[in-house]
C-alpha cells in the first residue's frame, strides 16, 4: 500500500511536463492552427484546447481506465486490447507517433526506476512490435502497479492533454502566461465532472469526432511548418 505522500509525490513526477517523454516536442495540432490563423489569441486558444480536451478524455482517458482495471486484475490480453482501441480512435499518422513514441519511452523509463515485470513484458512486446504501445496505455500500467488510483491517471491524462497545448502556445501564440494559466485552472475545474463521466464508459463510449482537428493535423503533416512534430 502506497502512503498518501509518496503517492502524491509520484503523481506530480509523472504528470510533469517535464518528464523527459519528448512532450514539449509535440502540439496537438496547435502549430498549423496558429499558422492558418485559426487559433490566435487567449479566448480561442481555450477553444481550441477545450476542442483537444474532449476527444482525448473521450478516447485516451476511456481506454487507460480499462487497461488500469486489467492490469489489476491480470487481464494482459484487456491491457493489449486498450492499447488497439487507443490506436484505431486516431486518425492521422503524427498523432499515432506521438502516443507510441512517448508510450515507448515511458515504459523505458518505468522499467529503470521501478522494475516492475509487468512493464517490463508490455516494453519487450512494444519492441517486437506486437502492440503499439500507447502513452496512455502505459502510463495506466505503471500508475496501477505503484500504487496510484483511477483519479490518478484521469488527472495526469487531462491534465497533460491541456498543458501540452498550452505550453506549446507560448512558443506560437500571442498569449501570456498570464492567460495560458487562467484557461489551465478553468479546465482543471470540470476535471471531476469528466471524470465521474468517464470512469463509467467502456470501448464502444470512446469517440474523437472533431473534423478541424483531424484536418489541421493533416496540414501539419504535409506542411513545412516543424517546430513540432505535430
Amino acid at each position: 500500500m502506497t502512503d498518501e505522500i509518496t503517492r502524491l509525490m509520484r503523481l506530480l513526477e509523472f504528470s510533469d511536463s517535464a518528464f523527459p517523454v519528448g512532450t514539449f516536442s509535440f502540439s496537438n495540432g496547435l502549430e498549423t492552427a496558429a499558422f492558418e490563423g485559426i487559433v490566435y489569441d487567449a479566448p480561442s486558444l481555450e477553444e481550441y484546447t477545450r476542442t483537444a480536451l474532449r476527444q482525448t478524455i473521450y478516447s485516451d482517458a476511456i481506454a487507460a481506465l480499462i487497461a488500469y482495471r486489467a492490469a489489476a486484475s491480470g487481464n494482459y490480453e484487456m491491457i493489449r486490447e486498450a492499447d488497439r482501441q487507443i490506436i484505431l480512435c486516431k486518425m492521422n499518422a503524427e498523432a499515432r507517433l506521438m502516443l507510441t513514441r512517448m508510450g515507448k519511452k515511458m515504459a523505458e523509463i518505468c522499467t529503470q526506476i521501478a522494475g516492475n515485470r509487468l512493464m517490463s513484458d508490455w516494453l519487450e512486446d512494444i519492441r517486437e512490435e506486437k502492440t503499439p504501445g500507447t502513452y496512455p496505455v502505459a502510463q495506466a500500467i505503471y500508475f496501477q502497479q505503484n500504487g496510484l488510483t483511477e483519479a490518478d491517471l484521469f488527472v495526469a491524462i487531462e491534465y497533460g492533454a491541456i498543458n501540452m497545448i498550452l505550453n506549446a502556445a507560448l512558443r506560437c501564440v500571442k498569449v501570456s502566461h498570464y492567460e495560458t494559466q487562467s484557461i489551465l485552472y478553468r479546465l482543471c475545474t470540470e476535471a471531476a465532472a469528466d471524470f465521474r463521466i468517464v470512469k463509467e464508459l467502456n470501448f464502444e463510449d470512446m469517440q474523437a469526432f472533431a473534423p478541424e482537428m483531424d484536418i489541421v493535423a493533416s496540414l501539419h503533416e504535409k506542411g513545412k511548418m516543424r517546430m513540432f512534430m505535430n
